[in-house]
């Protein structure tokens, strides 16, 4: 069992990120039971879950375009995607497997239908934040383990996020799978200082 200062952090495996989804991770579901496997050993397990409004402005049908095209929005460039996770339906549900693991809270992110938000701490352009931060001090947590999808998206962005706010990290590399580029995900983020534990 792990300390009670340490939480284990599972970014958004729901069924639209999974084999069969509408923006599926290739061998996402393979993940699982990596995670079933450790998920005892943590005291707090924390799911962040993508809840985007339908119409949001990640959508490349939002501007009448192709998916994973870039545009400009806002000042920054951003990348398109098919529809996901979209609020209250099947696609943006928490994979049951997961949520049978005892998971204490569920933060939501991608809320806001004019900014996307990679990061469970902060949306995209860092105009605000989710409760993800607040909750973690209030219970006191200082290290997260963490696995999820997707590593080079918002696995990423939560650690690197984690990781400035203060909190020391794990990033568990059998548990995380990429929508592109695993191996340079994993090194940005060790160079950022998270600790990759493959076990």
């Amino acid at each position: 069992m792990t300390t009670s200062d340490t939480a284990l952090l599972i970014i958004d495996v729901q069924n639209d990120f999974l084999p069969g989804g509408a923006l599926a991770v290739y061998e996402g579901d393979l993940i699982i039971p990596e995670i079933q496997a450790i998920a005892s050993e943590f005291e707090t397990r924390i799911a962040t879950q993508d809840w985007h409004p339908a119409g949001h402005k990640s959508f490349a049908s939002s501007f009448g375009k192709q998916p994973f095209v870039q545009i400009q929005w806002k000042g920054q460039m951003e990348t398109l995607w098919p529809d996901h996770c979209i609020q209250e339906t099947y696609g943006a549900e928490i994979h049951p497997a997961i949520l049978a693991l005892g998971i204490e809270h569920v933060v939501g992110k991608g809320q806001q239908k004019e900014v996307d938000s990679y990061s469970a701490f902060f949306d995209n352009h860092r105009a605000s934040k989710t409760e993800l931060d607040g909750l973690l001090r209030r219970l006191g947590i200082k290290k997260l383990v963490v696995c999820g999808l997707a590593t080079d998206y918002c696995v990423k962005f939560t650690v690197l996020d984690a990781l400035q706010l203060g909190y020391e990290v794990e990033v568990l590399t059998k548990a995380v799978k990429a929508v592109a580029d695993q191996e340079g995900a994993l090194l940005e983020m060790e160079r950022a200082g998270a600790l990759l534990i493959s076990r």
